[in-house]
Formats: structure tokens, C-alpha cells, sequence
């Protein structure tokens, strides 16, 4: 069963200005968090100002600007942690990675479970459907409601997720756009991991880097 009355309140978060996603049912009071990156404080006073349970942290993937908020707000709310196994490398190391990049964290834990290709979460009356989408990297995924896709830093609005780092692929990221993204509907829209949301059916026409 998947809800029609799903909420989104986006926050843009740390220096590298990574979005941050609160999802919920507005009826149930139920929701996510998807990539908290950093300012835990802010994003802790949106959830208390709207008055929700925050069920899950939800990471599309495991670089530290998406995951640099996770131990505190997973304290405060007593949420589970989800990511996929694939970038446990990356969460293990998001304390001293963000410090080369001269930003400060508090050393992300690791997921109380992983998540795979095809799974469902379910929170309340919503449910949230789990695309391996690798290539910016190994554990790379990608989060699907209604015809919101929550797609981390796979797809952007005119380009794409870099794949210059540890364990990326150009190969596997274009064969991820490509078949698990452009195959979705053209009206569905796509939450990005930085910049404006965009759809899929603008990114087929329009996006240089992979071409439907």
C-alpha cells in the first residue's frame, strides 16, 4: 500500500550544500529521513516543529555529505539506520574522509541493516521501493514513492553523480540511468543529492551526459 499524501521538506545541508530530505505521511506522522549530511540541529528542529516520528535514516549512499548527520539525529529519534553493504567502506571511514576535506563529523555508525535491490520499506501506510543504482558508488541507491524518486547523487538536473572517486564507474552509472532510471515513468520526479529537482522525462531529452 503506498499513500498519495506524502510530504517532502527539503534542507540543504553542510558546506558542500548536499540535500537533505524529511518524508512523511501527513496522516500517519510517520516518515524518513534521507541523506542527513550535516547540521543536525536544524534538521532535528524541522522534524520537532512538524511533529513526526522519524522511523529510518536513510543513506542513497554512503559519502560522508550525506551521511555526516546520522549519529546524532539516530540518538535523538532512536531511528534506524539503513544503507546498502556495498559503501560500508565509505561509512567506516566518513569521519576521516570528511576531515581531508576539512569538514568536521561525528563518526557516522554503521547500519543497523543493509538494504537491497527490490526491497521495500514500510513505514506506516507508505512504502518506499529500494533501486541499486551503483556507479557513483558500489552501494549507491536510489529511493522510489508514488512518482518521487529520491535519487542521491546517480542522477542531477543536466548531469550526473562524478565517478572520479574510490570505486566509481562511468560504465555502471550510465547502465544504472539507463535502466533502472529512464525506465521509469517521464512524470516522475527526481529528488536530487545537489542542486534543483529535475524528472526523468527532462533528463532523457535534455541531459548531455547519458542519453536515453
Amino acid at each position: 500500500m503506498t499513500s498519495s499524501n506524502i510530504l517532502i521538506k527539503p534542507e540543504i545541508v553542510g558546506p558542500l550544500l548536499s540535500n537533505c530530505y524529511i518524508v512523511w505521511d501527513e496522516h500517519t506522522k510517520h516518515g524518513v529521513i534521507i541523506d542527513p549530511g550535516d547540521d543536525a540541529d536544524t534538521i532535528l528542529k524541522k522534524v520537532q516543529e512538524i511533529e513526526i516520528t522519524i522511523e529510518y535514516i536513510l543513506a542513497t549512499h554512503g559519502h560522508f555529505d550525506h551521511i555526516g548527520a546520522v549519529a546524532p539525529l539516530k540518538r535523538a529519534l532512536k531511528s534506524k539506520f539503513l544503507a546498502h553493504e556495498g559503501d560500508l567502506f565509505f561509512i567506516e571511514d566518513g569521519k576521516k574522509t570528511a576531515h581531508g576535506w576539512g569538514v568536521h563529523i561525528e563518526q557516522p555508525p554503521n547500519p543497523d541493516q543493509y538494504i537491497t535491490d527490490g526491497e521495500t520499506i514500510h513505514i506506516k501506510d507508505f512504502e518506499i521501493n529500494v533501486l541499486h543504482t551503483p556507479g557513483h558508488s558500489p552501494g549507491g541507491v536510489c529511493y522510489l514513492t508514488n512518482n518521487m524518486l529520491f535519487g542521491g547523487d546517480t542522477l542531477f538536473q543536466g548531469s550526473i553523480g562524478r565517478t572520479d572517486f574510490r570505486k566509481g564507474s562511468f560504465d555502471e552509472l550510465e547502465k544504472s540511468i539507463k535502466t533502472r532510471l529512464y525506465t521509469l515513468p517521464d512524470n516522475t520526479i527526481v529528488y536530487t543529492g545537489h542542486g534543483p529537482i529535475t524528472t526523468i522525462g527532462d533528463e532523457k531529452k535534455y541531459n548531455a551526459y547519458v542519453r536515453e
